[in-house]
């Protein structure tokens, strides 16, 4: 890694495990169970509800539309904002780990015995800010798992196809050193990222079919 003229390689190991942490933190954000409570004025929590998913494809089939997209445009803004954070304090490495840490802190939140919801939508946040070049599939991804539950293996399986492209596209953008829009110029840490965000979703989404 190059690092800043001035900087010393420990003070930016530093700089980015602030913004790892920083990432999981904003990642826990609740934004499901803040959106039923004020949808259902209390009376619903959706870990108990439907699926039992804190995500939007639960808030979508036990407290409508409108709830549903709260849900998922706050789970997409945790992920974007975290790695705009991330790239505040630890550079482009910081943007692409943080919005990893932000997909572990919405899928294993230390506040809810690390139980959170699967981090499709969190990561297309992570997408969106750091690998704007694959974004539309990452966006079509989230649209597909925002469904009812009798699709869950189709979500499934759309997730696990697409994030598998998020993860070569990572390579190849890297690799090729392909411009990559707004987001960060490729380095070995966008498959690095993206393999990691990927493996966790994947494992959500296995843990609530078994």
């Amino acid at each position: 890694m190059v690092y800043p003229p001035g900087m010393s390689s420990s003070r930016s190991s530093l700089r980015i495990g602030a913004a790892i942490g920083i990432g999981y933190l904003i990642g826990t954000f609740p934004t499901a169970s803040i959106v039923a409570r004020r949808a259902s004025g209390g009376t619903v929590d959706l870990r108990q509800a439907g699926t039992g998913n804190p995500g939007t494809a639960n808030a979508l089939g036990v407290l409508g539309a409108k709830a549903g997209a709260m849900v998922l445009v706050g789970d997409v803004g945790k992920g974007a904002l975290a790695c705009a954070l991330g790239g505040v304090v630890g550079g482009p490495a910081g943007a692409q780990l943080a919005g990893t840490a932000a997909v572990a802190g919405h899928c294993y939140p230390v506040w809810n015995g690390f139980d959170g919801g699967k981090g499709v939508a969190t990561s297309v946040g992570q997408c969106l800010a750091t690998f704007p070049a694959y974004f539309p599939i990452d966006a079509a991804v989230a649209v597909a798992t925002a469904s009812s539950a009798r699709w869950k293996q189709r979500a499934f399986a759309a997730t696990a196809v697409a994030s598998v492209c998020w993860f070569v596209g990572a390579v190849v953008w890297w690799r090729r050193g392909w411009p990559n829009l707004w987001g960060p110029a490729p380095s070995g840490y966008l498959p690095i990222s993206a393999g990691l965000s990927t493996v966790m979703i994947m494992k959500r989404f296995l843990d609530a079919q078994s």
